[in-house]
Order: structure tokens, then C-alpha cells, then sequence
């Protein structure tokens, strides 16, 4: 009986439909991690955002792989969700998962970098979107109006908006984060 449990537990397993772990550069969005982040630190991946109208996003538990690569150096992948829970802006951070709840907490150590994931349900004009009052005091503009086509975009706030900033997403390779 306990043969036939081992036996039947990798089957049960693929039904759940979690994917196996793959080299990093085998995920939708991979980069690399770097930077000093202290010993024993549980590094973990989460898609943080915001969508409409007004969902706010702090997913850790997509597939992902963290991998030591040199000192202080971990190459990454993480695959994007086919269809979040809202249209929206958002980023992968890595964070120092120091409660070990696979979520990302206020008060952990994170890094992100100036690269944006924008998902619109259909292509068109994606209105700005701005900082509420109440985080900023200001209402800072944290993305300008631009045109994103259906499905994942990638906008680099380092470069200028244009006809390919932001551009359909597919594969993103370089998607760096340091501390």
C-alpha cells in the first residue's frame, strides 16, 4: 500500500498543475539579484501592483527560481500569471522573506528596479496613473498616459516613452535587481 502512495504522490502533484523547477532563464521574466542582504536571508520573488479599480497585488506564490550565482550574485526566472487579478501596473520585487510566509511584508528588505509590468485586457490608451495623496502627499505621477497592446507590457521608466516604451512583453530577459 505505501508503494502504491509513493507511487501515485508525483501524479497527484502534476494534477495540482504547479510547473517543475527550471533553469532561470527558461521563466517568463528573468535577471539577476544582487547586493548585500545579510546572512541567512530567505530571498523570495513577489508581483506587487495595483489594478483597476483599485485592486492591490502582492503575489508570491508564483513559479519561481532563485539561484546562487557568485557573491552575492543570484540569477532568477519567474513566470508572470496568464491573467492577474486586475488590469494594472505592476513589478517583481525580491524580498528577504525574514517570517518565512512567502509574502511580502512591510518592514522586509526589498529591491525593484525602474522597469514596469503594465497588463491591459485589451490594447489601447492606458490612462497615467498616479501615487495616491495619501501615500505621497502630492499625487505624484508614477506613470505617464501611454498605448499598450492586449496581454503583458514592459515599460522602462529609464528611457523615454515611445512607440516600443512601453512594447509587448513575451520574454523578459534582464529584469535586474540590486539592493
Amino acid at each position: 500500500m505505501s508503494r502504491f502512495l509513493l507511487l501515485a504522490l508525483p501524479l497527484v502533484l502534476a494534477a495540482c498543475g504547479s510547473r517543475q523547477v527550471q533553469p532561470p532563464e527558461s521563466y517568463d521574466l528573468s535577471g539577476t539579484v544582487s547586493g548585500d542582504w545579510g546572512t541567512n536571508a530567505r530571498l523570495r520573488l513577489a508581483l506587487v501592483g495595483t489594478g483597476l479599480p483599485g485592486v492591490v497585488t502582492n503575489d508570491g506564490n508564483q513559479s519561481q527560481n532563485l539561484v546562487v550565482s557568485g557573491a552575492n550574485v543570484w540569477s532568477f526566472g519567474f513566470d508572470l500569471p496568464n491573467v492577474p487579478a486586475a488590469a494594472g501596473v505592476y513589478q517583481v520585487v525580491v524580498f528577504d522573506d525574514a517570517n518565512n510566509d512567502a509574502s511580502f511584508n512591510v518592514g522586509e528588505r526589498f529591491a525593484r528596479n525602474r522597469q514596469w509590468l503594465i497588463y491591459s485586457a485589451l490594447g489601447g490608451t492606458f490612462p497615467s496613473v498616479k501615487v495616491p495623496e495619501f501615500l505621497s502627499g502630492a499625487g505624484e505621477e508614477l506613470l505617464p498616459e501611454m498605448h499598450v497592446e492586449q496581454g503583458w507590457n514592459l515599460y522602462d521608466r529609464a528611457l523615454p516613452l515611445s512607440g516600443s516604451n512601453p512594447g509587448p512583453a513575451g520574454r523578459v530577459t534582464g529584469y535586474d535587481l540590486s539592493r
